[in-house]
């Protein structure tokens, strides 16, 4: 009679029935969480192929991270706080 521990396929399957038995609730989770993982280290490794490139000059007409730009349809001379309703229109 043979060994049920003979092959490292036997011990797969009872691997594979005992998470669905008792890990089913957090399989949803789990598979984001590794999706999540799985998106920062190619971003990761897109910027390290990234650093011994040089820098291109920035576009001055492109956005820019943590500046205030005034609303185009505000009067000139008119101070805006950085939303985007004029503030002749603000409740």
């Amino acid at each position: 009679m043979g060994r049920l521990f003979d092959g490292p396929w036997p011990i797969v399957i009872i691997i594979i029935v005992a998470l669905l038995l008792f890990a089913a609730p957090k399989l949803p989770a789990m598979a984001r969480s590794l999706g999540q993982s799985m998106r920062i280290i190619k971003s990761e490794v897109k910027e390290m192929k990234n650093d011994g490139k040089t820098d291109t000059p920035t576009d001055a007409s492109g956005p820019v991270e943590g500046t205030v730009v005034n609303h185009p349809q505000a009067k000139p001379g008119e101070r805006t706080d950085g939303t985007d309703v004029p503030p002749s229109n603000r409740a």
